[in-house]
């Protein structure tokens, strides 16, 4: 099913939405991104955050619902909001969006990959079509009381590559990388062959109010990726042009590769 350059690119939460509610501009720009990508041979999938922040946003809240209840609610308000935005955006570049919501049980189920894998092939080759996934946080109950299974879907990003063998993952966020310090400070880390105990100890455990990912999860998706030779590159979403500077092999980011 795979062309000749496939990526799987994540986005965060923290990227795709603020106190304003979907950050249009900005995945806007991931929209004409991806169309240039497209016509350098390189067709993309999405795994997209941002549902329940972008609920909140609706609901005017603050902090992050602590139940499970508070959670679902805020996802089904926001999971339309963040779609909109989305076909929005490729309209303009001539593209459509497609969404594509999974919980953990779908991708344990033989039969759904299959079929999952048949759509898949169908929309990319259609040429102008952007898959999109996110978790459907609003059946996933047993993942939004565990803070999310799929860890602010890094681990579903893992799971869609894996499942369509992509070229590269992309995860983007708002910060530029690792750094050798838990806090995010200290020296940007350019490549990383292993995901071992030194690198782990780079990482921090920090939770912002509008998504459950962080480093941690990260480097475990990052630890998957070079098990299965699949690189991986960790970058700010915010960097001008970053997906077309990674496609260039530009030093952005951290590079996971053996």
């Amino acid at each position: 099913m795979k062309p000749r350059n496939l990526w799987v690119v994540k986005v965060g939460s923290n990227l795709l939405t603020n106190r304003g509610g979907v950050n249009r501009a900005l995945i806007q720009d991931f929209a004409r991104q991806i169309r240039a990508l497209r016509r350098k041979g390189c067709a993309v999938i999405m795994v997209s955050s941002g549902a329940i922040s972008a609920g909140m946003a609706v609901m005017g809240l603050n902090k992050r619902p602590a139940d499970r209840q508070g959670l679902q609610a805020c996802a089904t308000i926001g999971q339309p909001k963040l779609m909109e935005a989305y076909s929005k955006a490729f309209k303009k570049f001539g593209m459509h969006a497609a969404q594509i919501l999974v919980t953990s049980w779908d991708l344990d189920s033989r039969k759904v990959c299959a079929n999952l894998q048949a759509t898949l092939a169908r929309l990319v080759a259609l040429g102008n079509a952007v898959p999109i996934f996110n978790e459907n946080d609003a059946l996933s109950f047993e993942e939004l009381e565990m803070l999310n299974r799929f860890g602010d879907n890094d681990q579903l990003s893992a799971h869609v590559s894996l499942l369509v063998r992509a070229r590269r993952l992309v995860i983007l966020s708002d910060i530029t990388g690792l750094n050798t310090k838990p806090d995010g400070t200290g020296a940007l880390v350019r490549r990383v062959r292993e995901v071992d105990a030194k690198i782990l100890g780079y990482a921090g455990q920090s939770r912002s109010e509008r998504s459950v990912g962080g480093m941690i999860s990260k480097l475990e998706t990052a630890k998957r990726m070079l098990e299965a030779k699949i690189p991986m590159v960790i970058a700010s979403g915010r960097e001008k042009d970053i997906l077309l500077k990674i496609h260039q092999n530009q030093a952005v980011g951290t590079w996971f590769a053996a």
